[in-house]
């Protein structure tokens, strides 16, 4: 089972807060391998409840009725098993519906107790630091999982593996048997700017599980009461609140402050960080006159957002939003992480 490098961007995250705040048994179901298409691709994880709740999807509704019915059976027995789903006939298939969706999709579902419940919650703890873990989890021929492992740094690793440690895990992943997978933090969107426009963006960012932090030296406009579903709230100057942001690699920027010497004093400034992604709202001719003639940096960019004609703030966050997941996905393909030892 080959490597795959997507994140889910929307529902990992999601499962390991309620993993860490419900007291309720689940299982953890996830695609291990797909062959030919299927809505969801390899890694694609759902959390179900004792209780029948779920997080999370595996399919466009194809899936999750099955699985769900699977879970009392799982927790009873107390260990993982394995699911092939033929999606490629249109014959009426037991668990269902006629899908005809075209692939085959495997599933492992994993009883979440005490031992991998720990581990879950370490992989929270990592990736709350912003460290990328992989996942190696070894596939018996009856298709459960016999052991599994984190690894989040070339000599740190945790999980329930037993007899010795692979010593090159880029071998295991064109290997048949072993499923890996490589788990990244939630990239952080900062928006400096707290102006109406910048209110649906700071949504639909936190929607599609990017940390969003917004900054305004305003404290009318920069309040909870605008921005309820973001990380952080600013109040303060550009010189005043980057001083406060530890920015990385994985962090994206927006400029939209509207106020054209902040434009500039935050363009100076961030453009000395290297971020992923940072953009200025507004026309190509504004931006010639924020840089003065100076040359833009490689990864500036204005105008913002993919070109759909976009039309008042929410099309227009909706444009942003689609190129910030854009370079998301195209980053991340472009990384790969080597802890062979």
């Amino acid at each position: 089972m080959k490597m795959k490098e997507g994140i889910d961007l929307e529902d990992l995250h999601r499962i390991l807060e309620a993993i860490q705040d419900s007291g309720q048994r689940s299982v953890l179901a996830t695609i291990t391998h797909v062959e030919g298409s299927a809505y969801r691709k390899a890694g694609a994880s759902m959390l179900v409840f004792e209780d029948g709740s779920q997080i999370g999807v595996l399919s466009a509704g194809c899936l999750e009725t099955d699985l769900a019915a699977r879970v009392p059976e799982i927790l009873a027995a107390g260990v993982s098993c394995g699911f092939v789903f033929d999606m490629q006939s249109s014959d009426q298939l037991s668990w269902g519906e006629e899908t005809g969706c075209g692939g085959v999709i495997h599933v492992t579902m994993e009883p979440v107790n005490g031992v991998l419940l720990e581990h879950l919650r370490t992989l929270k703890d990592c990736l709350d630091q912003h460290t990328e873990v992989m996942i190696i989890k070894k596939i018996g021929p009856d298709r459960s999982v016999s052991d599994y492992a984190f690894v989040a740094e070339r000599e740190r690793f945790f999980g329930d593996w037993r007899g010795g440690f692979p010593q090159n895990l880029m071998e295991l992943a064109v290997s048949e048997g072993y499923f890996v997978h490589t788990y990244y933090p939630k990239p952080r969107l900062m928006i400096f700017g707290a102006g109406p426009d910048a209110r649906p963006l700071a949504a639909f960012a936190a929607a599609t599980d990017f940390s969003v932090t917004v900054s305004d030296w305003r404290p009318a406009l920069c309040n909870r009461s605008y921005f309820p579903d973001v990380d952080a709230l600013l109040v303060g100057f550009p010189e005043e609140t980057l001083d406060k942001i530890q920015s990385t690699s994985n962090d994206y920027a927006v400029i939209m402050t509207h106020n054209f010497r902040r434009d500039q004093q935050l363009i100076r400034m961030l453009s000395e960080r290297k971020l992923s992604y940072l953009g200025v709202l507004g026309p190509k001719h504004r931006m010639e006159r924020l840089l003065n003639g100076d040359p833009a940096q490689t990864n500036l960019r204005s105008p913002i957002g993919i070109a759909i004609g976009a039309e008042g703030p929410v099309e227009i966050a909706v444009s942003i939003l689609a190129e910030l997941i854009d370079t998301y996905r195209k980053n991340r393909r472009r990384t790969t992480i080597n802890y062979a030892t």
